[in-house]
Formats: C-alpha cells, sequence, structure tokens
C-alpha cells in the first residue's frame, strides 16, 4: 500500500483571486488547468510542486457566483502546507507585505503553525516540519526555495463519529495513530502526512459550497487496489461508491460514516501524461465529445502572476470577461434569454466575433427564480417600470464599464436573444446615445410607450425565426427603428425560438462587413 495524500479538492468562487493567491501568495506551481470531468463548463485547476507529486496536489472546482458553502462536520475544515521550521518568520512577513491576516504562530502537537485565509475563507495553515525534502519544490522565482512550501502537510475532518472516521481512515488507507488530544486524533501516513480527526459532536452539519473543501483524495499503487476496495466496500454493505478514471488517476470516491467525502486515487499515470509544461494548456476531459470551442469560452479566464490581466471591476450586472487570441480592439455586449446566464452566448458570442472581446452580462430581474433583464406579465407584455429602471441601470453599467474596463465605445456592438434583444431594443430608445449597432435574436418591441428620439446613425441587423411565436412581432420592430432613423436589416431564417449556428454565421458576416 502507497499510504498519505493524493491530493485535496476545494471550491473556490473567483478564479483570478484564487490563482494569486495559491500561485502569487503562496508561491505554489500551476500544474494543470481541465473542465471539469462531471461539468465541461466548471474550471478545474491543480497546484502542487515542481513536478505535480501526489502529495503536493490541491485542486480547486471554480463555481463563478456559487453560494458560499457552510463548514460543519461531515466535512474538511482546514488544510495544510508543509514549511521549514526555521521559514514561520519568512511567511509572517509575506503576509504582511500582501495584506494578508495572520494568526499565530501557536505550537500545535510540537510543530509551529500559522493560520491564514484564502480568498473563500477557507482555513490554510502553514506548519514548520523537516519531515520532507525540498527535491520537487517550485521555484517560482519570488519565493526562496529555502523557504518555500514542500507539499501538503495534512487537513482537519470534522466529524460526529471520531472513532468511526478514523476507524475507515487507519483501515482502508494506511494511516496509524500517532498523537491525541482531548478533541483531536491525530493520524499519521507513511508519507509523513498527517490527517487530524477532530470530534465536532454538537456542531452544525456542513453544506457544500464555495469556501468548503469538497474531498481528500488518499494514494492508491494502482487500479488494482481501487477496484479491491470496491469489492471491499460493496462486500460490507457499502455500494455507493463510484469509479472513475481521471485521465491523471484512476480512482474511487467513498464517504466515511461522518459524512466526509473520500477518493482513492492512483499516483499513475500523473500529471505530465499530455503536457511537457505542466499547466501551460487548457484540457476538455475526452469523455465530452460536443463543440470544444464552445465549452472553452465558457470557462472563467485568468492571468497568472506577471501575465497581462483585465482587474476585475464590480458593476451593478454579474458579468463575463472572454478575451481572444487575438484580439482586433472590438468588443461584442452580450445579453442572454429568459432563464440563462452571463455564460449561455458566450459560444455564439465567439463564432461571430472571433476577435472582439466579449463582454457578457446576466440580468437582475427573475421570474420563477431565472434571470431576465425585465419582467414578462404576458408572454407578449413586459412590466414598463422594470424596462425603465433596469435600461438606466445598464446604461449607467456600460458608463463604468467603458472606463473599468477600457473599452472602445465606437467599435462596440450588443448582440441580444429574445428577453436581451428586447433589453437592448428597449435601451436604444429609453437610453439613446450609447448603443450605436445592434444584432437582436428572436426580438420584438418590449415598450407600450414609444419614445420620439433620433435612431440616426444606429445600425441593426434583425434575425427572425420563421416558426418563431414572436415572429409576427419583428415586422412592427423593424419598422420602428427604420421610422426612428436607424438602418435595418432583417433577416428571417428556417428556425424557431431557439438560436444556433446559422445566427452565428450571419452575425459573423454582418460584423464582418462593417469592420472590414
Amino acid at each position: 500500500m502507497t499510504s498519505g495524500i493524493h491530493h485535496i479538492t476545494l471550491i473556490a468562487r473567483k478564479v483570478q483571486a484564487n490563482v494569486d493567491f495559491y500561485v502569487g501568495f503562496l508561491g505554489l506551481k500551476l500544474v494543470k488547468r481541465t473542465a471539469g470531468f462531471e461539468d465541461a463548463a466548471q474550471l478545474h485547476l491543480f497546484y502542487g510542486d515542481a513536478i505535480g507529486s501526489p502529495g503536493s496536489l490541491v485542486s480547486f472546482l471554480v463555481w463563478e457566483d456559487g453560494a458560499q458553502g457552510r463548514v460543519g462536520h461531515g466535512q474538511p475544515s482546514e488544510i495544510a502546507f508543509a514549511i521549514p521550521s526555521e521559514s514561520i518568520g519568512f511567511w509572517l512577513t509575506r503576509a504582511l507585505r500582501f495584506g494578508i491576516a495572520t494568526s499565530g504562530p501557536a505550537q500545535e502537537f510540537g510543530e509551529p503553525v500559522i493560520r491564514l485565509k484564502d480568498p473563500d475563507g477557507v482555513i490554510v495553515k502553514l506548519v514548520g516540519t523537516d519531515v520532507f525534502s525540498s527535491k520537487h519544490v517550485f521555484d517560482n522565482g519570488e519565493v526562496p526555495k529555502s523557504d518555500a512550501i514542500r507539499r501538503l502537510r495534512g487537513a482537519t475532518i470534522l466529524t460526529e463519529k471520531p472513532s468511526e472516521t478514523t476507524e475507515v481512515i487507519t483501515r482502508h488507507f494506511g494511516y496509524r495513530e500517532l498523537a491525541a488530544t482531548d478533541a483531536i486524533q491525530r493520524l499519521v501516513s507513511d508519507s509523513g502526512d498527517i490527517i487530524d480527526v477532530r470530534n465536532a459532536g454538537g456542531f452544525w452539519t456542513a453544506a457544500p459550497g464555495t469556501g468548503t473543501i469538497d474531498h481528500i483524495a488518499f494514494r492508491a499503487v494502482d487500479k488494482a487496489e481501487v477496484k479491491a476496495l470496491k469489492d471491499t466496500l460493496a462486500a460490507e454493505g457499502d455500494d455507493q461508491t463510484a469509479v472513475h478514471d481521471r485521465k491523471y488517476f484512476f480512482s474511487l470516491y467513498m464517504r466515511e460514516p461522518g459524512g466526509t467525502l473520500f477518493e482513492f486515487a492512483t499516483d499513475a499515470p500523473g500529471m505530465a501524461v499530455d503536457e511537457e509544461t505542466l499547466g501551460s494548456h487548457l484540457f476538455i476531459p475526452a469523455h465530452f465529445t460536443g463543440d470544444r470551442e464552445a465549452m472553452t469560452v465558457m470557462l472563467p479566464q485568468f492571468a497568472l502572476p506577471g501575465e497581462e490581466r483585465f482587474a476585475a471591476r464590480e458593476l451593478p450586472f454579474v458579468h463575463r470577461l472572454n478575451q481572444p487570441d487575438e484580439p482586433d480592439g472590438s468588443t461584442l455586449i452580450l445579453l442572454h434569454g429568459s432563464g440563462a446566464s452571463e455564460t449561455s452566448l458566450l459560444p455564439l458570442g465567439r463564432k461571430a466575433a472571433p476577435h472582439s472581446l466579449l463582454f457578457s452580462l446576466r440580468g437582475r430581474s427573475t421570474e420563477e427564480g431565472a434571470p431576465r433583464f425585465f419582467r414578462r406579465l404576458t408572454p407578449f407584455t413586459f412590466d414598463q417600470a422594470d424596462i425603465a429602471s433596469e435600461t438606466e441601470a445598464f446604461a449607467a453599467t456600460m458608463e463604468d464599464a467603458d472606463v473599468g474596463y477600457g473599452l472602445d465605445a465606437a467599435r462596440m456592438t450588443f448582440l441580444g436573444y429574445s428577453n436581451g434583444a428586447n433589453m437592448i431594443t428597449a435601451t436604444m430608445l429609453l437610453q439613446p446615445g450609447f448603443i450605436r449597432r445592434a444584432i437582436l435574436l428572436r426580438a420584438m418591441n418590449p415598450l407600450t410607450k414609444l419614445p420620439d428620439v433620433d435612431l440616426s446613425g444606429i445600425e441593426v441587423l434583425i434575425v427572425t425565426g420563421a416558426t418563431d411565436p414572436y415572429a409576427p412581432h419583428a415586422p412592427a420592430l423593424e419598422n420602428l427603428l427604420l421610422e426612428r432613423g436607424a438602418t435595418v436589416e432583417a433577416i428571417t431564417i428556417s428556425a424557431g425560438h431557439e438560436i444556433g449556428d446559422a445566427d452565428a454565421k450571419i452575425a459573423a458576416e454582418w460584423l464582418s462587413s462593417r469592420n472590414g
């Protein structure tokens, strides 16, 4: 048996803050960036030592704007990294320089420990210990190798059933009891890392979400050992285990009696199986067979320390930026349809404008819990007060975004679908001046009172589905815009209310004819 921790997986909310903390502050190496194995729209990052060794790895599932979780029993509560014992002072000084609050140092089981929190509030311990070698320490050019993080020291598990939790870890994963206090049993592996099992009887239960630790993965020798554990658990009546090939390791998931999720993962084939320079490419798991470019564009982007980046801005509308590989200085503003989100139109937007910055917003109104840009009263009538207030907020948001992100208003196109298209229409009429070019997919006029505004100089493309229930309203929208001076091109295609590649192609050709 190869005992010890393979990796620990957590849930993060904002990817850039996460990268800045774990790579920029802690000095870990980004060793892998992939889409999630269960959800291709979820970014999954691995950090570790220079070669991505098992035992050095922490991974993050990125839930952008996900709900905050709650730490409680049935879940790990903190992770710990090993640093040289004499480096505690270095890290206290570094935390002060980075503006990161710390507590300690304090002695825990004879080791000096300082505690701090990552951007999502996860407790991270830096533990002074000389158990581990510095053979594969990552040299980031800023943290001296003599002070750098060696690997994971371990994790703390909160449980209402400490004896049962301990029994599972010692029997199945090769740990043994090392020491204990009134509340904590410390377990150690042959690899030298530790698991602290803390009695959390009377504490509240955990709730998954951002700022929590999802699971701990322990090391397995090979697939045979993973399958043997599955058979053992099944013989004991646990048929809720699941075995997966994660490309970089083969693993089993299980829950211990206290509720914490464990994984049993092989060392091989390892993080270097698909790239020589670890962490340099984004990978989509092979079992996702759809449009891989569309999957890629829906994942949040980030910059490593020292790379050019867009500094995140707080705006009234939740939003997502996606930068092209070869930007041309133009921006495509995307407004989704009812019930969608700021990521929904990114694939279509990238096909329509390969070289544009994509700036996609999420509507702030809701209908049965689903986002919209303004409320609907009936399928064809809308809340006029909501439209007025939201178009005003949208116009103000775009003014802030122009300044905050350095957008070129003269090279900006607004593309909306359904409710998003209607939002663009209403904004052109109620907040004239800043929308100069618009692409409206499956749109209608949402206003009951039509303002007498001059839309001269505005270019509009309207794409209607021939069998769309909203199609009968498209001619009135076209005439309204023409009467107020806009230049309008209206196209009807063989489609319903849904949109797809045909819309992207038409939008791309229309934009190309104007940008060329």
